[in-house]
């Protein structure tokens, strides 16, 4: 599977994929690329409907020559850790972050989240993740409201004062229960209408079905929340030796 960053030539076949509707799986056979570099390359170019390769080739190009003016700050530092390769790194955190993305999480909201979660730590301050994302305060205490807002991040204070944002495991299992809640109201409201609307109407049974399809996603979730809560918690195994 050949490396190295995409060509002009095979944005084009990526764009003419796209616009033929294939999936990014399909696109990324025909080019021999893994299917995370389409899906990366095209999420962070305007989108399956607005991916044009003349323009995503000048983007690169220009991200290109922002890194290699940023570099001498030292901001990829924290990537060098144990062994690190710091390219595979920045790749990942891309494909993190485009994954985040199309899950609908706003793009600088998923940076952060990636940050925080791709960090030994799992917390970093204001400070860190503006010279990290090479982004405003402003653009930072943004995020950081929306994902404590969505139970993805907390806040806290290290020993000298100073307060860090975490993203830990069990941030997820918050987010899940805070999901399911949101549904279950959901759901209430969806109930409500039947009365407003007539209850042997048909706008009323449409919406009599909507509140049991969401009374029942809010129990599985909530269900399956709490008995995966562990796997949260739990430590990788250490490799096995396998001597043949």
């Amino acid at each position: 599977m050949p490396g190295g960053r995409l060509t002009q030539q095979e944005r084009q076949q990526i764009a003419l994929g796209v616009a033929d509707g294939l999936a990014y799986a399909e696109i990324a056979r025909r080019l021999e690329r893994p299917t995370s570099t389409i899906t990366r390359e095209v999420m962070r170019n305007g989108g399956p409907t607005a991916y044009r390769a003349d323009l995503a080739h000048r983007a690169t190009e220009r991200r290109a020559h922002r890194r290699r003016q940023t570099a001498p700050r030292g901001t990829q530092a924290p990537e060098t850790a144990h062994g690190r390769d710091p390219e595979a790194v920045r790749e990942y955190e891309e494909t993190f972050t485009t994954v985040l993305m199309q899950a609908g999480t706003p793009k600088m909201m998923a940076r952060v989240l990636t940050c925080l979660y791709t960090s030994d730590t799992g917390s970093m301050t204001a400070a860190e993740l503006v010279q990290r994302l090479q982004v405003s305060p402003a653009s930072i205490s943004k995020a950081i409201s929306f994902l404590e807002s969505q139970g993805l991040v907390r806040r806290e204070r290290d020993e000298r004062r100073r307060e860090r944002y975490v993203a830990d495991n069990d941030d997820w299992y918050q987010s899940m229960i805070a999901s399911a809640r949101g549904t279950v109201q959901l759901a209430e409201t969806a109930r409500q209408g039947v009365g407003v609307l007539g209850r042997d109407t048909p706008a009323a049974a449409r919406l009599e079905n909507i509140a049991r399809f969401l009374d029942f996603v809010s129990e599985s979730l909530t269900r399956a929340a709490d008995q995966a809560r562990e796997l949260l918690h739990t430590k990788p195994e250490p490799p096995s030796d396998s001597t043949t």
